[in-house]
């Protein structure tokens, strides 16, 4: 995802749209044995293979991967990190594109997610059930007709869809208006989250926005009501960036440079500070502070940095302040090419 743009990707990194199923007369995970979870994996594993969107699809059994490798995919967000946590009788498909992907024997048998850069909730909403579609096809899926289709968690019970978007809001934290947009989301029955979802904390100014309650409403319908509240989160990110610019610019500017200063400069840094500084040039870029810098090589620094795809890099096993070290270096080469910011003209003028 990280070198595909998408509408709205200043301030929508992500679309994912994600469903949970279970397979009928098995047991679920959590309670399964050993020879019960491996049963189902070997049920589930070939019929997703099969599909045509998994066509050269890579297929992993959790126990073959390395700890490094799981480690990436939990960075990529392709996993949870209860599933990375996971061995024999677990596993991962995942499409050529990084854009379809299947956790075999999570909490739930399945948790297949679509994943679209920028806003696109519908596009990943259509792609994600023709793989619900065409695997019903090949499965029994557990169903009532009371309840719909039936889950490890109860807050997933009907649809078991989870509808979410990866939003960088540094205007609405620098206004100090983000807790306020929090609320107001969290009263229309969507949960905000993290950088890797619940019980996490937003690193980088990255916040999830999903549905709580999947029971009671059409797919299509959570699909369209979240779409329409991350409409009006990005024009109240929008409005905060414009406000900002034109009464505390100097704040803004002072934020972005020490950032750039910093990122550029020093020869240590940490997975954390290294993230929360590359949102704010990430918000530079987007208001011109540096002129012919894509924002794709903030995005893909955001990826790169963090402690698996380091050590990813320098394939061997790292200390923290090693990888501190490496990742200060690292950066300071990428970044080396790019000029100091400059002030951009107020609002409204050339």
């Amino acid at each position: 995802m990280v070198r595909c743009s998408g509408p709205h990707d200043r301030i929508v990194m992500t679309s994912r749209v994600r469903l949970a199923r279970n397979l009928r007369n098995f047991p679920f995970p959590g309670w399964a044995k050993k020879g019960d979870r491996i049963k189902a994996y070997d049920a589930i594993r070939p019929a997703v293979e099969s599909l045509p969107q998994m066509t050269d699809a890579f297929s992993e059994s959790m126990d073959s991967l390395t700890a490094l490798e799981k480690q990436m995919l939990v960075e990529r967000h392709l996993v949870s990190r209860e599933h990375a946590a996971k061995t024999v009788g677990s596993g991962i498909v995942l499409n050529p594109d990084v854009s379809l992907c299947v956790m075999i024997n999570e909490e739930d048998h399945l948790r297949m997610q679509a994943l679209r850069p920028g806003l696109q909730l519908k596009q990943a909403w259509q792609a994600i059930d023709r793989v619900d579609t065409d695997l019903e096809k090949r499965l029994e899926f557990a169903f009532s007709p009371q309840l719909g289709y039936l889950t490890a968690c109860p807050t997933n019970l009907g649809t078991a869809i989870r509808v979410s978007a990866m939003l960088h809001l540094p205007g609405l934290v620098l206004a100090e208006q983000i807790n306020q947009i929090i609320q107001s989301v969290n009263k229309l029955g969507l949960a905000v989250r993290g950088f890797y979802g619940e019980g996490t904390e937003a690193l980088g100014n990255v916040f999830q926005v999903s549905n709580q309650m999947t029971l009671g409403e059409e797919e299509a319908r959570i699909v369209e009501r979240i779409d329409k509240v991350l409409a009006q989160i990005i024009e109240h990110e929008e409005n905060a960036r414009g406000v900002l610019l034109e009464s505390k610019s100097k704040m803004v500017f002072n934020h972005v440079g020490r950032a750039y200063g910093i990122l550029a400069n020093a020869h240590s840094i940490s997975s954390k500070e290294t993230m929360n500084l590359l949102s704010l040039m990430k918000l530079g870029v987007d208001i011109g502070m540096f002129p012919g810098v894509n924002q794709v090589l903030v995005d893909e620094l955001f990826l790169i940095s963090q402690p698996a795809h380091l050590q990813r890099q320098f394939s061997e096993k790292l200390g923290a302040e090693e990888r501190d070290i490496l990742r200060s270096d690292m950066l300071r080469e990428r970044l080396k090419a790019v000029s100091r910011p400059i002030t951009p003209p107020p609002p409204g003028k050339v």
